[in-house]
């Protein structure tokens, strides 16, 4: 029993000398699962705690250091003995431009503000008006009545075949317009995937000069011809 009271208080002595020593100083930070300008953005959220040594690292204080960021859902961290922090990162995923009078932004596909924009950056991304008294702040998420609900949506419609170059949340539901000029129109924003699965398979079948599809009852789609189409930006 003594000498294993003494192999343990040795064992103790050795770690607390480990942590308060280069021995497992943090020289190298790798971080993986994101593309290289988050890696870029992860790298320098954690530069204070390279040369601190592994073994004291606090882990929480790094897991919110890092899911602050904008660009980042969520991530991980691991000690990689002796000199190496290796972070793991699920990052934001892009889906719309909201745009609110001459300013933009990156909002993600859980209506996350991710970057401030040029206006006509990210061009093949849908865009997003909101009214001017709409609060915006980056890392901030979008208010859910505004422009909230449609990234959700746009969210669900990444693998829609038709380009998408704008989408809004009106009185009568939500619409996406398209590239070809016509208006979708998928009422309550519920149901998504089923609403554009059966875009999907009507829109190949629509005659010519069709203006609009209505797929807000999915079990009943619509198209018809209205002149007044939403605008663009």
């Amino acid at each position: 029993m003594a000498v294993g009271a003494g192999l343990l208080a040795l064992a103790g002595g050795a770690y607390g000398v480990a942590r308060e020593t280069s021995a497992f100083a943090v020289t190298r930070v790798e971080v993986v699962g994101a593309p290289t300008h988050v890696r870029a953005q992860v790298r320098q959220a954690v530069a204070p705690l390279r040369g601190g040594s592994l073994l004291s690292l606090d882990g929480a204080a790094l897991l919110r250091r890092v899911d602050a960021l904008p660009t980042v859902v969520a991530s991980g961290y691991d000690r990689a003995f002796p000199h190496t922090l290796r972070i793991t990162v699920v990052p934001e995923q892009p889906v719309a431009v909201v745009r609110q009078g001459s300013k933009s932004w990156l909002a993600s596909a859980r209506g996350r503000v991710m970057t401030p924009l040029a206006p006509r950056a990210a061009e093949r991304l849908p865009r997003v008006w909101i009214p001017r008294s709409t609060p915006v702040m980056v890392g901030r998420f979008l208010p859910v009545a505004h422009a909230g609900v449609v990234t959700r949506s746009l969210a669900l419609a990444r693998r829609f075949p038709a380009h998408i170059v704008l989408a809004a949340l009106k009185r009568d539901g939500l619409v996406f317009r398209l590239r070809s000029g016509l208006e979708l129109r998928l009422g309550e924003p519920t149901d998504i995937r089923l609403k554009l699965a059966i875009a999907t398979r009507a829109l190949p079948d629509l005659p010519g000069g069709v203006t609009y599809l209505d797929v807000s009852v999915p079990g009943r789609p619509v198209a018809g011809n209205n002149p007044q189409v939403s605008g663009g930006d």
